[in-house]
């Protein structure tokens, strides 16, 4: 099982000057240390139960970009891209400049998008919940459109595209490689099945998980994909230091379903030493499962 770094909260002690130090610090030592992604969140706002928009927050691709410049290896995504933020195909330019500027580390984590305050709080359109879910597969549609050979129209029921040019193309061929956030069992595993590399489920109890995984294997039979080729993933709120063993025996049975890649939040004032040490001694052991 190989390890994600999710650096989901900016403030730390002193966040006022150290915000951006700390961040690139934690991120290098995710690189350095041996793990697999490294992914910020796509929001606008801080989430309210981490302390709502009064709490520091980057914009997502903008910092991925910069954080391209400061790592060597590790994978970069979002986790995951709201749909409603970005036109389709201005997203796929997006990606595909991220793929290029850190030579072929770009992953496009995508979902609906859910909150509605940042969409309300910045003037953006926040439609239903169906609609959302129209937006996101056309979304997932035109970005393999634009990261195939054909360049011609997209003919949508949200979007119209005249020309879907992309060039330069992505370093990862045939495309960047996409991730779908998220359980829902009728739409978010059907879009894994169809149209994702990877999926990410937050993490729920290994019943409940092996629950998930079985639907999705029933869309990937539905829709001719090979359930094996799609990288199980999952983010977990945990203590991988202070509960270790304990951690390691659940992560024990979740790799015993498939899954192979957690991704964790740091839970400390100082996520650099945390992801440090989270690298130095327990991915070793995470590996060995």
């Amino acid at each position: 099982m190989e390890l994600g770094v999710h650096y989901a909260n900016f403030t730390h002690p002193d966040w006022q000057h150290r915000l951006e130090e700390r961040l690139t610090e934690t991120a290098r030592a995710a690189d350095g240390g041996g793990a697999s992604l490294f992914t910020v969140m796509d929001h606008w706002f801080q989430m309210e139960e981490m302390g709502g928009p009064a709490e520091p927050m980057l914009e997502g691709y903008t910092t991925l970009g910069y954080l391209a410049g400061v790592t060597d290896r590790i994978r970069l995504s979002l986790l995951v891209t709201g749909a409603t933020y970005r036109h389709p195909g201005l997203l796929a330019k997006t990606v595909t400049t991220l793929d290029r500027l850190s030579q072929g580390r770009a992953m496009l984590g995508i979902g609906a998008a859910w909150y509605e305050r940042e969409h309300a709080g910045l003037g953006v359109p926040f439609p239903p919940t169906k609609e959302r879910f129209e937006r996101l597969e056309e979304t997932l549609q035109i970005c393999q459109q634009m990261w195939s050979d054909n360049d011609g129209p997209y003919d949508g029921k949200h979007f119209q595209l005249a020309e879907t040019v992309c060039v330069p193309p992505p370093v990862q061929q045939p495309q960047v490689p996409i991730l779908v956030g998220g359980a829902g069992e009728k739409k978010t595993l059907r879009f894994v099945a169809q149209y994702a590399a990877a999926c990410n489920i937050f993490g729920v109890a290994p019943d409940v998980m092996r629950h998930k995984l079985d639907v999705l294997r029933g869309h990937c039979h539905d829709v001719g994909r090979d359930y094996d080729s799609i990288e199980k993933s999952m983010i977990l709120m945990a203590d991988p230091i202070g509960e270790r063993d304990e951690f390691l025996r659940s992560m024990a049975e979740y790799a015993a379903l498939g899954i192979t890649l957690v991704t964790l939040v740091p839970l400390a004032d100082d996520p650099v030493a945390w992801t440090t040490e989270v690298c130095e001694q327990v991915l070793p052991r995470l590996q060995e499962l």
